[in-house]
């Protein structure tokens, strides 16, 4: 005889949400959910994490799910409140965090008569979701959400149920039971054909580039073997930074729009390049020809480039089929010649960062960054904002494979850094979690400062204030616009936060900026370190156009830094010592 049903829908779904190990939920409670939310007032082991802006909760969620590669979960009430997800539940999809989304929706028998508030949250998050369904009659639960987290932690990235307030409140059609979910562990190993061929071109090509991506995160000692088998450069894009940078005597730096050093010419110079998991995004710094690309996921095989040695497979056990059918090259010209032109451009920028830096006011943002590189916990975890903040994080931040550094990659979009570093503290309580926030970013979902206060959580935000929309003057000046309605009057981030009872510094001064991180990252609870930094502290990519440089000629009014690369000039300088020398 089958089980006997009980309970309420809204129960029902917590309870599955509990087999599938989730903790807690983010959102803001209201109206439609407030069955949801009274079941898991109800249930031991889930909480609920009310945040200001849904939006918030799903960056929040998307950042748990990433850290921690488990399912996290964010809701939203009906119409506006379940609407407010999409900016975070499309970074969280592009970022291949499996995430789960409630949206729940106006009474049931309302549906289609243009209700207030009404919506078709079915229809809506189509497309940034992997599985997007409505829930309507008690008959299809739990079966529906069990797919749908299913679906997130197999596919890696959103699911959403969308169920009427009033569904949720109905008695329980069929018995919970419980089902085992399983997330992917298998490896995708390449067919023979596609690694001979891959390898019959790296033995014929006189000099081979490595070019890495997130893809690489489980395959850093294998890419260092590769990399000293056909003496190749290694350069990186942002997503690949934190997971081959470290422990790497091959390291030409990274490429694109943030990018720094000789990563751009080891890419178009090469005979070869190599793409290993990676979905760079930026074709005008592809080559365009002469490439292979190596992913588990073959729908990214081509998308960027014209690739002449496509593989599918994991990068790890890729390589691993790969090296016994190379040669060992025995000419290094070509490796050598790229550390030596990295750490020259290196050295030919360190002084941004280095040069009268205590007496430049405004602070030097290069400066500050390398500080809080310096002062940062071995395992910090840092979340970090799109803007300008994105290129400090890309060229101080030291990765040493412990430390975490996650921001809007993929979608760009501003004010993530505070709300991820939300969810990033909650999934790991015992680890130091660092906020990048740019004044913009912070600005816009300037409420979840309140949400940091009212669960008294212990990260920092380190705030980079100079009262400007920094990478959108960039983008301005490149392009010959005069920079207009990117500047703002200045605000006192620090007073606005010890207002709502945060703990909170405010650095003018240069020669006060080490100690004052130092003692904002040593403080219990939550803290604010403002820094008020130089807003015409620009940084051009390491390879732009003669059209853009007329375009910033034209527009030249302000000063643009070629832009420093903190400790990574004594990794540059530690590789050119391991030059043989003739």
């Amino acid at each position: 005889m089958a089980p006997r049903a009980s309970g309420t829908v809204a129960e029902q779904f917590v309870t599955v949400l509990r087999q599938a190990g989730v903790e807690r939920i983010y959102g803001v409670v209201g109206d439609s959910l407030n069955p949801i939310v009274d079941a898991v007032r109800r249930t031991d082991g889930i909480d609920w994490v009310h945040v200001h802006n849904e939006e918030a909760g799903a960056f929040a969620a998307g950042a748990e799910a990433q850290l921690t590669g488990r399912l996290a979960v964010c809701a939203g009430s009906s119409g506006p409140g379940n609407l407010h997800l999409i900016q975070g539940l499309f970074d969280a999809h592009r970022s291949g965090a499996p995430v789960l989304a409630l949206a729940s929706h106006i009474p049931s028998a309302q549906v289609g008569t243009l209700f207030f508030q009404e919506t078709h949250p079915e229809r809506l998050f189509q497309e940034c979701s992997h599985y997007c369904e409505l829930v309507s009659r008690a008959e299809q639960m739990p079966r529906v959400l069990r797919i749908a987290i299913q679906t997130a932690l197999g596919r890696g990235g959103v699911s959403v149920v969308a169920m009427p307030g009033d569904l949720a409140n109905e008695d329980v059609a069929n018995a919970t039971g419980e089902s085992v979910l399983a997330a992917p562990c298998a490896t995708v190993v390449p067919s023979d054909d596609q690694v001979i061929a891959l390898a019959d071109a790296i033995n014929r090509a006189g000099s081979v580039t490595l070019f890495c991506g997130a893809g690489v995160r489980d395959a850093h000692a294998e890419v260092m073997a590769l990399a000293g088998k056909v003496h190749s450069p290694v350069g990186h894009a942002l997503g690949g930074k934190e997971w081959i940078q470290f422990d790497n005597p091959y390291d030409v730096g990274m490429s694109g729009l943030l990018g720094y050093g000789a990563c751009h010419e080891a890419s178009n110079e090469a005979d070869l390049l190599v793409l290993l998991g990676t979905d760079f995004p930026y074709d005008n710094f592809l080559p365009q020809a002469h490439t292979a690309q190596v992913d588990r996921d073959p729908a990214k095989l081509g998308r960027r480039t014209l690739v002449d040695f496509p593989v599918h497979g994991d990068v790890a056990a890729t390589i691993a089929k790969l090296l016994p059918l190379l040669e060992q090259k025995t000419d290094r010209t070509f490796l050598d010649t790229m550390l030596r032109r990295h750490a020259a451009r290196l050295e030919k920028v360190v002084d941004a960062y280095t040069r009268n830096v205590e007496k430049h006011v405004p602070i030097h943002p290069e400066y500050a960054a390398a500080m809080l590189d310096e002062l940062a916990a071995d395992d910090a975890i840092f979340t970090v904002d799109t803007g300008m903040n994105n290129v400090w994080a890309a060229r101080y931040l030291t990765p040493n494979g412990r430390r975490r550094v996650i921001g809007s990659w993929r979608h760009g979009t501003m004010a993530n850094a505070l709300p991820q570093a939300i969810g990033a503290q909650l999934a790991h309580p015992g680890r130091q979690v660092v906020s990048l926030s740019g004044d913009g970013g912070l600005s816009m979902l300037l409420g979840e400062l309140l949400t940091v206060r009212i669960h008294n959580l212990p990260l920092n935000v380190v705030v980079f204030n100079n009262a400007s929309l920094g990478m959108v003057k960039l983008e301005m000046l490149v392009g010959g616009i005069p920079d207009w309605q990117t500047d703002h009057e200045p605000h006192d981030f620090a007073a606005i936060a010890r207002a709502i009872g945060i703990d909170a510094i405010r650095i003018e001064d240069p020669a006060q900026v080490r100690d004052g991180l130092a003692d904002g990252l040593s403080r219990p609870g939550p803290t604010l370190i403002e820094l008020v930094t130089d807003s015409n502290a620009l940084s051009m990519p390491p390879n732009i156009t003669a059209e853009q440089i007329k375009g910033f000629a034209i527009a030249a009014s302000k000063m643009v830094v070629e832009g420093g690369v903190g400790r990574m000039i004594d990794l540059a300088r530690s590789n050119l010592r391991n030059i043989p020398r003739p």
